[in-house]
């Protein structure tokens, strides 16, 4: 397989896209009017505390106050690297005795302001490099679960043992496969030192204020997304494409023959055809190789996903056809996730099988696709209904967010009015201007296809809205007349002569 990174460096916008066969599996965004928060770290004030939901609302200088559950700001001292054991203990601990309204704290933001909803923070602060992620206020060893070999596990567990600085913690990283000790000295020293910094910023300055920020979205592909898996790095902006080839020399000299600089006079995206890809991805529905579809519905509260057989009818019976276009489903669907970026809960109804064999071969599809998402993703399994539950975890707006708004005809609802409804509204605004005016005449202006249905079949629709008005009124189509929009204005009934 072959995988590529595309950057386009625009005037506002930056875009990088991951390629895999020339196929676009991840996109991302930033642009100069939106600033980015994840993984900034910031000298906030406490605001509010809520006992009843366990939780504070932290000042961070931003426009929304950032959300604080209790389990990100106790700190990480007194628990291991087990997940489910940290939380389930938090129910012993109160916020009322953590924190206070007006306290000074140390916060990092693990999740963008959604709709309107403010930033998510933790004090449990991350520092990624490249081999590895320095814990400061914790004090254990991770291993990337993507790295799935015991033995490169622990060696590279007892490795980090030897680097790990006093009273901190470490995540090995999954780039780390087959490093050795001496190639993880450089991210420990660069790691420290910039913790180093920040504690040195922490308690001079005013606060709230942003103490710490994370890279931009190119140095951040370099860092996260650049391993010995990536075949070309190309680039369209040369100065951009000198700084990577420094950041790369300090990290991975070897990869340097990999980074290009992309000087055609063509559209570097129109070149690899990603602006199509992207079109394609902003689709609701997606067509699988096998003939049948997706139908992908988002909500605010999850993501629904419909499987379809469409066109395939298969070749032997129901049960292969159904199960076919399954496997085919499971495997789009991760990578579907995977590049809309959909976070949060996600439901998706498989077409019904009868035979459990299937549907375990279904959900261990869907797991096995799902190993190639970097954002972590839970398989819960399949409800009482057939439907499969899963979550995968929401950092920031989707890629339809991004790059889409809502209509301001239809409120982001994908519907408007039929003109028959329209032509009903407008047969009300009739009755309440006659009750404004003594005229005999009017016009009413509308689109052509509201005016069709206010006219009728030979013009009877409108010969009955007369008589019922004994009043002379005038349809006037116009396309410039949005479908929903109406003008009615009085007219000489004379010149109609």
């Amino acid at each position: 397989m072959v995988s590529e990174i595309i950057v386009d460096v625009g005037l506002n916008e930056r875009r990088v896209a991951l390629l895999e066969d020339k196929d676009l599996v991840e996109v991302f965004i930033e642009r100069n009017d939106s600033e980015r928060l994840v993984g900034n770290i910031y000298r906030g004030k406490v605001s509010s505390v809520l006992p009843g939901m366990q939780a504070a609302f932290i000042d961070i200088g931003y426009e929304k106050n950032a959300f604080l559950y209790v389990g990100d700001a106790v700190s990480q001292k007194e628990f291991t690297e087990d997940e489910e054991e940290m939380y389930s203990d938090m129910k012993s601990y109160n916020i009322e005795e953590i924190l206070r309204p007006g306290q000074e704290i140390t916060v990092q933001v693990t999740k963008e302001p959604i709709g309107t909803k403010g930033p998510r923070v933790t004090t449990h602060i991350t520092l990624p490099g490249r081999q590895l992620v320095l814990l400061p206020n914790a004090d254990y060893i991770g291993i990337s679960r993507r790295i799935e070999d015991e033995d490169e596990r622990a060696k590279l567990k007892k490795i980090a043992e030897k680097v790990k600085p006093k009273n901190m913690g470490l995540i090995v990283r999954t780039v780390s496969e087959g490093k050795r000790e001496e190639d993880f000295k450089n991210d420990i020293n660069f790691l420290v030192k910039l913790w180093e910094k920040i504690k040195k910023s922490e308690h001079s300055g005013p606060v709230p204020r942003c103490i710490h920020k994370d890279l931009n979205i190119i140095y951040r592909a370099v860092r996260d997304i650049f391993t010995w898996n990536i075949d070309k790095f190309i680039i369209n902006d040369r100065q951009e494409y000198n700084k990577v080839l420094e950041l790369v020399e300090m990290s991975s000299p070897a990869l340097k023959l990999r980074v290009e600089c992309f000087n055609k006079n063509i559209d570097l995206y129109e070149h690899f055809q990603i602006d199509s890809m992207i079109s394609r991805a902003l689709s609701k529905k997606v067509w699988l190789k096998c003939g049948g579809y997706l139908i992908i519905e988002r909500t605010e509260a999850l993501t629904v996903v419909d499987v379809n057989t469409g066109k395939y009818v298969g070749n032997n019976n129901l049960e292969d056809t159904v199960l076919r276009t399954n496997i085919d489903a499971a495997k789009e669907i991760a990578k579907q996730l995977r590049l809309r970026d959909i976070g949060g809960i996600i439901i998706i109804d498989f077409i019904d099988m009868h035979e459990i064999e299937h549907q375990k071969q279904i959900i261990d599809t869907l797991k096995q696709a799902l190993k190639k998402d970097r954002t972590k993703t839970t398989v819960v399994g399949m409800t009482g209904l057939g439907l499969i539950e899963m979550t995968r975890k929401k950092v920031r707006e989707g890629l339809a967010s991004t790059v889409l708004y809502d209509c301001p005809l239809c409120d982001g609802t994908g519907k408007i009015l039929s003109p028959e409804s329209i032509a009903r509204n407008v047969e009300k605004e009739i009755s309440k201007y006659f009750t404004k005016t003594i005229a005999n005449a009017i016009q009413v202006e509308v689109h052509p296809s509201v005016a069709r249905i206010l006219l009728g079949e030979n013009g009877e629709n409108l010969k009955r809205i007369e008589s019922t008005f004994n009043k002379k009124i005038v349809i006037k189509e116009s396309e410039e007349v949005k479908n929903e929009e109406m003008k009615i204005k009085e007219i000489d009934i004379e010149s109609l002569l």
